[in-house]
Parts: C-alpha cells; sequence; structure tokens
C-alpha cells in the first residue's frame, strides 16, 4: 500500500533521547466490546507494550456511538500519557462526516502516538446460506430487495461504510443491523440470525478455518495473500474499495516527550517478530508511524472519506 510503503524505514528523528516514563499504569481504551478486531489487536500488543514502558498496560472495552464514547473518555482524560485511545478509521476519520453532532474534531482534539496496522476486513456469511459466492449474494439481493440481513460492529465504521457502499455501487437494498462489536456481531452470523457481514479478519478468519463461516469477498482492490482464492470485490465492481486501520492517540496537550516515549514503545512492539507474526495471522499488517505521519493521515482519510459518505447518505444525528 502507498501509505505502508511512505511509512517503512521511518527513522523517527528525535524520538530516541525522549527521557519520559509512565509512572502507573497506562490504560488504553477501545470502542468495542471484547473480542472485535480492534480489541484484538491491541491485546495482541500488550505484553510487549508493558515491557517497553516498565507498567501494565491495561486494555478497557467503552463500546458505544461507534467509538464515540470511549473518544470522549479519552478526551477528558488528563494528557499525562497514562490514558490512550486506540482508535479506528471510524473514530478519527469517518465520524466527523457521519456524525451531525460530533462535539469534537479528531483532527485537533487528539494527540496522534502512532499509527499499528492496516487491517483486513471480509464479506461472510454462515455456510447454510443460499448463495455459495459474492455474486450469489449479489444475485440474492436483488432477487429480495429489503430482506437479506447484513451486520456490522458500529454505525460509522467501516463494516457500516462498506454495506452502504455495496448497496449504491450494486444497486441492492439491503437491512443494516447495527451491534456494539464484532464479539457478538460474529456468533449471529454463524448461527444465520444474520445474513451476511463485512467484518475483520481478526474476528472471522478462525472460523472460515473451521469451516463456520464461508468468506464471500474482500473489500479490497486485489486479492488478500492471507485468502488468495476469496475475490476481492472489485473484480465484481470496479472501483470497490473499504480500508480499515488502528492507531493510538491521546488527549490533546500531551508533551511531546510523552508522545515521543509512546510512539516508541509502539515501534518496538510493531517491530518484534511475535507480536508482527501474531497481527498478520489475524488480517493485521503492522504499520507504524511517526506523529506527525499519522496526523497527516487521519487529515487525509477525513478528507477521503467525507464526500463518498455524503455521497451514500449515511448520517447520524
Amino acid at each position: 500500500m502507498r501509505r505502508r510503503a511512505l511509512l517503512a524505514g521511518l527513522a523517527a528523528p528525535g524520538l530516541a533521547g525522549a527521557q519520559w516514563a509512565p509512572s502507573r499504569p497506562i490504560r488504553i481504551v477501545v470502542g468495542f466490546s471484547a473480542g472485535g478486531g480492534t480489541d484484538i489487536t491491541i491485546r495482541a500488543m500488550t505484553a510487549r507494550l508493558q515491557a517497553s514502558l516498565g507498567q501494565p498496560v491495561v486494555v478497557e472495552n467503552k463500546p458505544g456511538a461507534s467509538g464515540n464514547l470511549a473518544s470522549e473518555m479519552v478526551l477528558r482524560a488528563p494528557p499525562d500519557g497514562h490514558t490512550l485511545l486506540m482508535g479506528t478509521i471510524a473514530a478519527l476519520a469517518l465520524n466527523p462526516t457521519l456524525f451531525r453532532n460530533l462535539g469534537f474534531d479528531p483532527r485537533v482534539d487528539f494527540s496522534p502516538i502512532s499509527l499499528a496496522g492496516d487491517i483486513l476486513n471480509l464479506f461472510v456469511c454462515a455456510p447454510d446460506k443460499p448463495f455459495a459466492d459474492f455474486t450469489g449474494l449479489l444475485a440474492a439481493a436483488r432477487a429480495r430487495p429489503d430482506t437479506l440481513s447484513n451486520g456490522h460492529s458500529g454505525v460509522g465504521g467501516t463494516g457500516h461504510l462498506a454495506g452502504c457502499l455495496l448497496d449504491s455501487m450494486a444497486g441492492i437494498q439491503t437491512i443494516q443491523v447495527s451491534y456494539r462489536g464484532g464479539g457478538a456481531l460474529i456468533a449471529d452470523i454463524i448461527s444465520g440470525k444474520v445474513d451476511f457481514s463485512c467484518a475483520t479478519a481478526s474476528t472471522t478468519l478462525p472460523h472460515i478455518e473451521s469451516g463456520r463461516l464461508r468468506a464471500l469477498a474482500a473489500p479490497t482492490p486485489s486479492r488478500s495473500p492471507l485468502l488468495p482464492h476469496t475475490p476481492a470485490v472489485a473484480e465484481t465492481l470496479p472501483g470497490y474499495a473499504v480500508a480499515n486501520w488502528n492507531a493510538l492517540v491521546g488527549p490533546r496537550g500531551m508533551a511531546p516527550a510523552v508522545v515521543a516515549r509512546l510512539n516508541t514503545a509502539m515501534r518496538e512492539a510493531l517491530a518484534d517478530p511475535e507480536v508482527a507474526g501474531n497481527l498478520r495471522r489475524h488480517g493485521v499488517e503492522p504499520a507504524p508511524s511517526s506523529p506527525e505521519e499519522l496526523s497527516r493521515f487521519i487529515r487525509e482519510e477525513t478528507e477521503k472519506w467525507a464526500p463518498v459518505i455524503r455521497a451514500i447518505g449515511a448520517t447520524v444525528d
């Protein structure tokens, strides 16, 4: 990916000499329930972060409002480096356009620390559904408008956006069903309560491998090396692509030395072969960045997706 090529090999000048060290446990807030993709990603890194920072790293799940409840919790915290947010593309780039009365602007109200990784999403369904592949899904949706249910792990997240964009580009009408995180969503896809979903690979791959879920397509421009036999949506709908990523941020006003030390810890964690291997097995490609690169990236992603969200009419009061 263009971003990965840009970020690879960054020397992070000025970070090595940071002197700040945390004085108590660090809390990393996740805006979705336990067992979802963001939760899995940060928990894969906590042991290495603890070793680097010398303090326990505690993950706290605060689901609700597509990550906005977690964002607000972190924004109210002292900017001392002890309360952080594992942000998503939704919380940091989509919600400013999606929510009419958000009350804060992620582009200026957070202290960027580092990107964490690019996350693979997959369209999946239970194996007993009557559509055997992605083209079959589209045919079923066209034959029965407003009948097939499309689950997602929160309004404004990539799953929600992927579903809205699919309806728009494919000329279909599905029923959007919102959950408070990936754990409950996956359970209902497996049971057949929800017809299909675009969910993170970290939550779906184990069930695809066990045969409890069927992979239909990836919302990517080309096929993923993890599932080379699974088509990309763009093979059927040219131009269709929905990216997903996580990043670590803190409250606005964090001192440069605090940001620098946390950035170093993130880089060390993502460079650890065990951590990186674990993330890749869950469909997450490690992608560390400098704070400055993350700040620019959040702005770019916000500007990129704003017209798409407006065009498909996905808004929340």
